[in-house]
């Protein structure tokens, strides 16, 4: 079978969290959290990841507004982001509305009976998951955004 493995993102101006995608590109894990200073050390280490892992794929988390889309300063962040990837990775990226999964992820750690308090990374690395697993679950067409 054919490597599907794919790179989640959820970006943000402290913490970037990953996901990735098991070898079917069926299921999403949470997998780590940079913090960073540097913007360009983290992408770095984010490019390594992807080739460490064979991805096929970044799937990138995008916060739309909830008023149908408005593009605001987090989508420019992101936009940012993605350019500064682009540079140094040359394979598809994925945009996905990523709405509620930093609240959703909060809600899974405390369905598990634990607190969230101040593990801001762990909640990173879940909502990274929920944006991978939304991009999958959907079966995107695959070509690229």
């Amino acid at each position: 079978m054919q490597n599907q493995v794919y790179i989640g993102v959820d970006f943000g101006k402290k913490r970037i969290g990953l996901a990735r995608s098991d070898a079917s590109g069926l299921i999403a894990s949470a997998y780590k959290t940079i913090t960073y200073k540097s913007i360009k050390k983290a992408v770095e280490e984010i490019v390594t990841d992807i080739a460490e892992s064979g991805a096929v794929g970044v799937v990138v988390g995008y916060p739309l507004a909830p008023d149908g889309g408005q593009m605001g300063e987090s989508c420019q962040n992101v936009d940012e982001f993605i350019d500064r990837l682009k540079k140094l990775y040359n394979g598809p990226i994925y945009k996905v509305d990523e709405s509620d999964t930093s609240v959703e992820a909060g809600a899974i750690i405390h369905r598990h009976k634990k607190k969230t308090g101040q593990d801001k990374a762990r909640i990173d690395r879940i909502a990274a998951a929920l944006i991978l697993q939304r991009f999958l679950d959907e079966g995107k067409n695959r070509s690229g955004k």
